[in-house]
């Protein structure tokens, strides 16, 4: 089989952090998701993985390179322009050739890995498998709706009245008979060639589909609330391990990470907690789900059940921050400058809460 991790959205819903990083690279628990994706198919015992990408893609093939960290073998999948998941598929046919292989969102976290899907779908003489899971939401999803026995009746792309709360996943399976029913499709009213569509037809011309509901946790991490959420499952499943220093008058409970070359000193860290390479934690106080990254000062400050990416420095800041995802390099700190105000510099898109 063959891995095809789709890498090339805009991620507009997580402006500003956004705007100038691609969304998959964004770290859950200081591991970047796609890393995660990218982990999750090779322990499936598959060495061959496409990424689909598109704006973002110089960035995405600095951090991602050929694969040779992870000793799997990567091709890079140009789209220019965002025309659907089916067309994903239709652009790789000539690295999927006619392998099996599954397809893979890039911004996707799901417990417990795909293993057991990728043997059960390998051991089958299934045209396709699709991974399910039921959600509050599913309007905003392509939607599932089973018969009495378990089987596909049909599959509808973000419908309106959904006919189940059973959202597609962002996790396929398919043999070589979905390229033909990707040439098959016209686009969708939003000018895209949806897999919902493509998946609909295998099941219309008898082709076996078979779905997998998922029972664990899965988060689509489009948005900071998703993100946020993401990172406090992730970060509850780490093994906690510290490698860095920590100084006698810290206190660090046993749940927190302490990465390579960190320090903290005269400080309190609660886990479920990470700290990144390099990063110094002084005075202040880190509370539970918080992910500090690499290269990260926090000084003088306190936060929790937050994300700081790498480069970034909260320095003398009053009240505690919470509930935040802040990007790379931003700097935080009270000002001594009179008479006190707020200064602000903030990307479109962005929110800010005030005491």
């Amino acid at each position: 089989m063959k891995g095809l991790i789709l890498s090339g959205g805009k991620g507009t819903r997580l402006y500003p952090l956004t705007y100038t990083s691609a969304k998959q690279l964004i770290p859950v628990a200081n591991k970047p998701i796609l890393f995660r994706v990218i982990e999750s198919i090779r322990d499936a015992g598959i060495e061959d993985i496409g990424i689909v990408v598109g704006d973002t893609a110089d960035e995405v093939q600095e951090a991602v390179g050929r694969g040779g960290r992870w000793d799997v073998n990567i091709t890079y999948i140009r789209q220019e322009h965002p025309l659907g998941l089916a067309h994903c598929v239709k652009i790789s046919r000539d690295f999927l050739g006619d392998d099996r292989f599954v397809m893979f969102l890039g911004d996707n976290v799901i417990q417990g890995g795909i293993s057991p899907l990728i043997s059960e779908f390998a051991g089958s003489a299934w045209n396709s498998q699709i991974v399910l899971t039921r959600i509050a939401h599913p309007e905003n999803y392509g939607v599932a709706e089973l018969d009495e026995e378990g089987h596909i009746r049909r599959l509808v792309e973000k419908p309106k009245e959904p006919p189940s709360d059973l959202a597609l996943v962002g996790i396929y399976m398919f043999d070589h008979h979905i390229h033909e029913a990707v040439d098959k499709i016209a686009p969708s009213q939003r000018g895209e060639l949806e897999i919902t569509d493509a998946i609909q037809w295998l099941v219309t011309n008898g082709r076996a589909v078979h779905p997998y509901v998922h029972r664990g946790w899965w988060i689509d991490t489009g948005q900071p609330g998703d993100m946020l959420e993401a990172n406090d499952l992730v970060l509850e499943e780490l093994d906690y391990k510290v490698e860095g220093y920590i100084d006698r008058d810290s206190q660090v409970g046993r749940r927190v990470t302490i990465q390579r070359g960190a320090e903290i000193i005269n400080s309190v860290v609660r886990g479920p907690s990470i700290i990144g390479e390099n990063s110094r934690i002084i005075n202040s106080y880190v509370g539970p789900f918080t992910s500090i990254y690499h290269d990260v000062v926090v000084e003088n400050s306190e936060i929790e059940h937050s994300m700081v990416l790498e480069h970034s420095r909260i320095e003398n800041v009053g009240a505690r921050i919470q509930d935040s995802l802040i990007g790379r390099d931003v700097n935080i700190s009270r000002s001594p400058i009179k008479p006190r105000a707020l200064k602000l510099t903030l990307g479109d898109h962005s929110k800010l809460g005030i005491l």
